[in-house]
């Protein structure tokens, strides 16, 4: 009788279950195709072994077997909760699960190809007497200055005392952070550095540690830290006089960008409108961005969700500037999300097309190409003489594949300002 009650047959009454805790489930798992089955199984016949020598693969998931000292998933080591899941340290050694590894990227990464006619042609709406770049550093020492007469000035009138300066202790600290950025690949960053964003005088503090001399990987950490720490003003100059001298700087000599250094660009979208304003719109009023600069940023606005309202202020403010074969990149880009923009911002982008009716030079084929795409995604946010404008622009500029298929766009479409028009058929 006990034997009977440790064996079951498929399909007689006590094959779903028995008085020592069988059940349907664990009879299906069993059984279930490709899963190996314990020695001395015969077809249709299982003799149940002692609960202390079932395989830990054979309990369902999420059960974990007694004694074993292993999961139900069979690898992961039996032991105690970790306790503070949430704690600091386990944040940062977590993976950016939304980003690929370093191998898989480098794997599928490759040099960015460029058209020389394209590249040639962007050159000649380049500014060619570009104004002096300017670093942190030298905002940095500038401010010192300028702060070192005032006190001085200050101090010599009522007592003569000098400027205080930083604690030599601080100075050895950081001077140390500096040796550790300069040489790091990965792991943990000093303590040091991360309270860095919480500091009055963050900037004078960081021109200690050299940001010129930081690895790829450290920039990349550090644009965490500062993207997540600082406010969106703040935020704004560390991308503009740290992040995105260095991005320009490894392109111009490498010919592509470090994948760190890609990694902070994404990561530094994070604060929408402090990117816009320190990396996008800075690298289109300079007048150099270059082919090749404004295809490996482009491309991070391509994998990126951008709300609307950051992207539509950046809109207006490329329609507005004055004109660069970057700028034709980026709208194009930013066109090719399909917002809905509204019309104050569809009307800059009309006005900045029509002010190349004047224009004698020969337009670059990116220049049509952003303009085939707002004529596609926007033809029925135009107006009528909006339209006409621009079908007039097509006479003066035009291109044999391109400006027919914008001439058809533009014809073939209703007008926001005509009423009684039946409605779009939906498709």
């Amino acid at each position: 009788m006990k034997a009977a009650e440790d064996t079951w047959m498929p399909g007689s009454p006590g094959a779903s279950c028995s008085k020592r805790g069988g059940s349907r489930r664990s009879w299906r798992q069993s059984t279930a195709p490709g899963r190996p089955q314990p020695p001395g199984t015969g077809a249709g016949r299982w003799v149940r072994p002692p609960p202390t020598s079932v395989p830990p693969f054979l309990y369902p998931p999420g059960i974990r077997a007694r004694g074993s000292g292993l999961t139900a998933k069979g690898l992961v080591p039996a032991g105690p909760a970790l306790s503070g899941s949430g704690s600091e340290e386990e944040e940062e050694e977590e993976e950016d699960e939304e980003w690929p590894s370093l191998q898989q990227a480098a794997a599928r990464g490759g040099e960015v190809v460029v058209d020389p006619e394209d590249e040639k042609a962007i050159e000649m709406f380049m500014n060619k007497n570009p104004p002096l770049r300017r670093t942190l550093a030298d905002i940095i020492m500038e401010k010192i200055t300028e702060k070192q007469t005032e006190v001085e000035t200050a101090l010599s009138e009522i007592s003569g005392c000098p400027m205080p300066q930083l604690d030599p202790r601080v100075l050895e600290v950081y001077k140390g952070v500096r040796e550790v950025l300069s040489k790091y690949r990965s792991g943990k960053l000093p303590k040091a550095f991360k309270i860095i964003p919480a500091l009055s005088n963050w900037e004078q503090i960081l021109y200690i540690t050299d940001p010129e001399t930081w690895t790829a990987a450290a920039m990349y950490q550090a644009t965490r830290i500062f993207s997540s720490n600082l406010k969106e003003r703040m935020a704004q100059r560390f991308y503009n006089l740290v992040l995105l001298p260095r991005v320009r700087d490894d392109i111009a000599e490498y010919k592509r960008l470090n994948f760190h250094l890609y990694m902070a660009l994404k990561k530094a979208l994070f604060k929408p409108g402090a990117w816009f304003k320190g990396i996008l719109i800075p690298l289109c009023e300079s007048g150099t961005c270059t082919l090749r600069e404004a295809i490996i940023i482009g491309s991070i606005l391509t994998k990126c969700s951008i709300p609307v309202l950051h992207s539509s202020a950046a809109m207006l403010k490329l329609a507005e500037m004055q004109y660069s074969g970057a700028n034709s990149i980026f709208l194009r880009l930013l066109i090719d999300k399909k917002y809905a923009l509204p019309f104050r911002v569809v009307d800059a982008l009309v006005f900045h097309f029509l002010a190349f009716r004047t224009d004698q030079r020969v337009l670059p084929v990116l220049w049509h190409q952003c303009f085939l795409a707002f004529a596609q995604r926007y033809k029925e946010d135009l107006a009528s003489e909006q339209k006409e404008a621009l079908l007039e622009l097509l006479k003066f500029h035009s291109h044999p594949q391109i400006s027919p298929e914008i001439r058809r766009e533009l014809v073939n479409s209703k007008t926001r300002d005509v009423e009684g028009q039946p409605p779009a058929a939906m498709e």
